[in-house]
């Protein structure tokens, strides 16, 4: 592209993100939809399976195949959440708690080497300008009539 858009940015830069977490977790027979639905399982308390598609922004499908990814590696187990018979908790397994804490070392990493490269004022604006992005989608205010 001779003139670079918001949008390429955003979607070139995820796209480089998501292939170098991809690596990453290659290494350790993962995937970066495996390390972030590790990290969204509390340690030891368990998770409600529709807290983690909420916090991963992932549809209810996708996390039915990751779940069952996790629960074929052994990473965690599924047991009925005594407060709703109807609910299922998430809870990592041993195994699932160390892979979780590999994926924790790495996201930090990733954050630690980003923050040595740029100063913080200019991380704070990043953030603010995809704070207002965000803003904007969700107001649907990006296609509506103004």
């Amino acid at each position: 592209m001779k003139e670079k858009t918001i949008d390429y940015i955003l979607r070139a830069t995820w796209q480089a993100v998501a292939r170098m977490y991809n690596e990453e977790a290659s290494k350790y027979e993962g995937s970066m939809a495996i390390g972030f639905a590790l990290l969204s399982i509390d340690k030891e308390d368990g998770t409600p399976s529709t807290y983690i598609s909420n916090r991963m922004g992932m549809e209810p499908t996708s996390l039915t195949r990751t779940l069952k990814t996790l629960e074929e590696k052994g990473l965690i187990i599924r047991k009925k959440n005594p407060d709703d018979g109807r609910g299922v908790l998430i809870y990592l397994t041993e195994l699932g708690k160390e892979k979780r804490e590999l994926s924790r070392n790495t996201v930090i990493k990733f954050n630690e080497t980003v923050r040595k490269h740029i100063p913080d004022e200019k991380l704070l604006n990043f953030m603010e300008v995809a704070d207002v992005i965000n803003e904007l989608i969700n107001e649907k205010k990006v296609f509506s009539e103004m």
